[in-house]
């Protein structure tokens, strides 16, 4: 295998939304970047559109929930790429957006934290190996404005009603991932951050979100993209840091 010297990103659910959106931003940068996504048409479709576009992009099947595509995709990518530079931790579900904290029954939470929290854990630990490989590897855990357990506590905050608990919670605990995550690399020339893309149009909220995904992807891109004097442990959205 040539030694790759083009920066390769995965970003997880990347074949739609804020995650497909990402991966084009990152590709305008002459960045390779791979489309991680659990239903292979659909990825495909996302991919195969972004090389029409004249940028490298390609498929790579990839369950946040299914620990063997996550063996299969560190494979692939060590074999064809030797290191991974950028990952973005992207895909997520969102199922009590309407439900009272007082009326989640388990199941749910459980099914929420398994994708936004242990799917990532597993997801990065995976491909750790990859990304140490690289020379400045970036890790990025798209999170949202309603993990701050601040901005939550804060009466005079613009989304302070919206509370469903099992989305909320495992965003906090997705940025409590990305602090310790940050200070177990903290000597290294890995930097690990946690994005907020704003309240964004997207399947997520039924398309209700006021921002473009072009808008809530900009924030991802940024960090995804640090220099070598960026922040790491960090909390962002497009006006800068938020409070944890």
């Amino acid at each position: 295998m040539a030694e790759q010297t083009k920066k390769v990103a995965l970003v997880t659910g990347a074949n739609k939304g804020i995650g497909y959106e990402t991966a084009r931003q990152l590709a305008t940068q002459g960045i390779t970047v791979l489309i991680g996504a659990r239903d292979e048409k659909r990825g495909k479709e996302a991919a195969t559109k972004l090389q029409r576009e004249g940028f490298d992009a390609q498929f790579l099947l990839l369950d946040i929930n299914d620990e063997a595509t996550h063996k299969t995709a560190r494979q692939f990518i060590e074999e064809k790429f030797g290191k991974l530079d950028i990952l973005v931790n992207n895909a997520g579900i969102a199922l009590d957006l309407d439900q009272k904290p007082s009326e989640v029954d388990a199941q749910m939470l459980r099914k929420t934290f398994d994708t936004n929290f242990f799917g990532v854990i597993s997801v990065t630990q995976a491909l750790m190996p990859l990304i140490r490989k690289s020379k400045a590897g970036r890790i990025v855990n798209v999170s949202s404005g309603l993990g701050s357990l601040t901005q939550n506590s804060d009466p005079n905050w613009s989304f302070y009603a919206v509370k469903p608990l099992a989305y909320n919670s495992s965003k906090t605990a997705l940025n409590a991932f990305t602090v310790m995550l940050a200070h177990e690399l903290k000597d290294t020339a890995i930097k690990v951050n946690s994005a907020d893309p704003g309240f964004t149009a997207t399947d997520l909220n039924g398309h209700r979100g006021y921002k473009t995904v072009e808008q809530g992807a900009s924030v991802i891109t940024q960090l995804a993209t640090l220099p070598a004097d960026g922040p790491t442990g960090s909390y962002f959205d497009d006006q800068g840091v938020l409070p944890w």
